[in-house]
């Protein structure tokens, strides 16, 4: 009997150590498959030959920093071009302006052409600048070159609820405007004053990228949007079309094969899209394991990455998404 019971536990303590083990080997080759798919989706290593690289900007430019580092691996991969596929009403001044740099950066090493879709306005047109060809759909809305700073003043709310906030300041335009009361004439003249500078820098770099000056550069810099036809009668766009006309522009003036397969290129989102898996298979992989809880966090982690609004905008949308770029 006692060796019956020995046995036993010897054998949950085999079928046990064999589902660790099991677990490893599934993390293992999970890994790899992540490491792999990320090579490829890098198109860098495994033989990706001579293609056209597209990269994609969509949504509320919040974070530069992801497309910096795929930039970074464009420059020495084997792209003999790229279509920047602008999608985005725009966003920070601030993350606009470093992917406009990135995009220049870019641009010294290989050419760059950008191709305007629905929405490839303020912030978004800002990107495109970068590029060295600008196209545009008839339809596609650009433009909105200017910049804004938005707040909430709640005061009526609160003195319908009865509230009051008070508050300590060094000074009395620390953290002004706050929401909680009228804003101060000074607060209010730091912020035009904040917005006329990144205005300013706005409008200097379509000055530069478009060669517009005088009449010209103030008929479009008014913050008025327009669609593509418009934008070039207007210069602020060199060409009607799409995706093909950007390969025609490459092959034209830069030489690139008009044969060469185009090769989607994302930036890296954090660790699991950075080894290629999605949330989806990490969820997955995580029940097998036993790990509902974690499961279940991986499957809402998508949806809950919504980020503040905050600091000086360039941005065009009758009402704002908060789709973060490279959060």
């Amino acid at each position: 009997m006692s060796l019956d019971a020995d046995a036993l536990v010897e054998r949950r303590r085999l079928r046990r150590r064999a589902s660790l083990w099991r677990g490893l080997a599934l993390v293992l080759i999970a890994v790899a498959l992540g490491a792999i798919a990320w090579r490829v989706a890098d198109g860098v290593g495994f033989g990706q030959g001579r293609h056209i690289a597209r990269v994609s900007v969509s949504g509320f430019i919040g974070n530069a920093r992801d497309y910096a580092k795929m930039f970074r691996r464009l420059e020495n991969s084997s792209a003999q071009g790229v279509i920047l596929v602008v999608n985005s009403p725009g966003g920070g001044v601030t993350a606009s302006e470093a992917l406009y740099e990135e995009t220049r950066k870019l641009a010294a090493k290989k050419p760059v052409v950008a191709v305007f879709e629905s929405l490839a306005a303020s912030g978004g047109y800002m990107v495109g600048l970068g590029a060295d060809h600008i196209v545009a759909r008839r339809s596609s809305i650009t433009g909105s070159i200017g910049v804004l700073v938005q707040y909430p003043n709640l005061t009526g709310l609160l003195d319908t609820v009865g509230v009051n906030m008070e508050a300590v300041r060094s000074s009395p335009i620390k953290a002004e405007p706050d929401g909680f009361g009228p804003t101060p004439p000074e607060a209010t003249a730091v912020l035009e004053t904040l917005v006329s500078d990144s205005y300013q820098q706005f409008r200097g770099l379509v000055s530069e990228r478009r060669n517009l000056t005088g009449e010209e550069l103030d008929r479009v810099a008014d913050g008025r949007v327009v669609v593509g036809q418009r934008a070039l009668d207007l210069k602020l766009v060199d060409e009607l079309g799409g995706e093909d006309e950007a390969r025609q522009w490459l092959a034209r003036e830069k030489g690139v094969a008009g044969d060469l397969p185009i090769v989607d290129w994302k930036p890296s989102e954090g660790f699991w899209s950075g080894m290629g898996a999605t949330s989806s298979m990490a969820a997955a992989l995580a029940e097998v394991l036993g790990w509902t809880g974690l499961a279940a966090d991986l499957r809402r982690g998508g949806a809950n990455q919504v980020g503040v609004l905050d600091g000086v905008l360039a941005v065009w949308h009758p009402s704002i998404e908060k789709q973060y770029i490279s959060e």
